[in-house]
This record gives C-alpha cells, structure tokens and sequence, in this order.
C-alpha cells in the first residue's frame, strides 16, 4: 500500500470518521441502524477496527450525544449570547442558526427526539437541552426590556415555531426563507427590523438586499 492510501485508511479509520459514520446512519435510519457491523460494512472497514476507537456501541451513542448537544445546543446558546444592539439584530443573530448547518444540524435534532421516543434518559437529556435553548431565547427578550412573562411567552413561540418547522420537513429556498424572517421577527417580537439590520443579515448568508 502506498503512502497516500495509508494515510487515507487512517483517515477513514479514525475516530471522527466512525462518528461521522454513525451521525449519517443516525439521521438516515435511526438509532437502532447504529451498529459497528453495519457501519463498518457502509465504511469498507473491519468490524474490529471499530473497537480500537469505542469500548462498545454504547460508547458510540454516548459520543452521538456529546457532539449533537454541542452542535445544536451550545451553537445556539452562543448565537442567542452573541452581541447584538437590538431585539432584531439579536433574533438574527438565532436565526443564523435555522440557515446554517454548520451552527445547528436539523436532521440530528429530528433523529435524536426519535431516539429518545424509547430511551428514557435520552428524553430527560432532551428536555434538559429544551429547556436551556428556550432560556437562551428568553434571555434574548428580557435583555431588550422585555417583562419576564411575555420574554417567556416569546421565546416559546420562536422555538416552538422552528422545532415544528424542522417536524414538519418543510422545504423552502433559503432566499425565500431569509426574506420572510424579517417579518417573523415582527411577527416574534412586535419590532420590526430597521432598514440597516436585514441588509446586514443577508449579506451573510450571501444574499444582496432586494
């Protein structure tokens, strides 16, 4: 075997490569699909070369979990925590991650509630991170002088709306997507974006304004 082939079955048989693997095999098929056997057949690799990176299969779930909770829920947080002059700037700044799977991965958040229909540590890990994404957004709110109740109520209602979006696998151009958010932040939070911070939010996502 040659150089460059060494290095690509290293890469192949590293531990992110089994992961990336096996978050794939998650979104596409479920929890249950998640096996070395299985993953090793899809890669071209022997099963046991699966063990020299996982204890076990449970030690691969458990990795499952780390990484969608930092991608989904620390990402989020972040975003939520990002400075930001206004409401409107700063429910941008979230909505960054509705348009980003580099910020929050939508397949995996679906695949993980699945998981968690039959895992009942899961569903309370699950709920956890709910709760701490709707804190975050909460938080978005009261920090723009929102009354406690009503940054609660808000916060339920920009989550709720996206979690049942990304349920309900709606599919739309992310051009028409971005154009409507500013009229969902109006919608969200009675404010409506000025004319300098949707301007700002396309540009980012690569669009020029209308």
């Amino acid at each position: 075997m040659g150089q460059a082939a060494e290095r690509q079955q290293a890469v192949r048989g590293s531990p992110e490569h089994w992961l990336e693997a096996a978050h794939a095999l998650l979104v596409e098929a479920g929890v249950d699909q998640v096996r070395p056997g299985l993953l090793a057949e899809r890669m071209g690799l022997s099963r046991t070369s699966f063990y020299g990176h996982f204890d076990s299969r449970d030690d691969l779930l458990a990795a499952l979990v780390e990484r969608w909770q930092k991608k989904n829920t620390t990402n989020l947080i972040a975003r939520c925590e990002a400075y930001a002059d206004s409401l409107s700037e700063a429910l941008f700044n979230l909505f960054d991650c509705w348009l980003s799977s580099d910020l929050f991965d939508a397949g995996l958040d679906v695949a993980v509630r699945n998981w968690a229909l039959g895992d009942a540590a899961l569903r309370d890990l699950l709920e956890q991170n709910d709760r701490a994404r709707i804190a975050a957004i909460t938080a978005i709110f009261a920090r723009f002088g929102q009354p406690p109740d009503l940054a609660e109520v808000r916060a339920l209602t920009v989550y709720y709306t996206q979690i049942g979006y990304i349920a309900m696998m709606v599919q739309e151009p992310a051009e028409l997507r971005i154009q409507r958010m500013p009229l969902y932040i109006q919608t969200f939070s009675g404010v409506a974006p000025t004319g300098a911070e949707i301007p700002r939010f396309r540009a980012r996502h690569g669009l020029q304004s209308p």
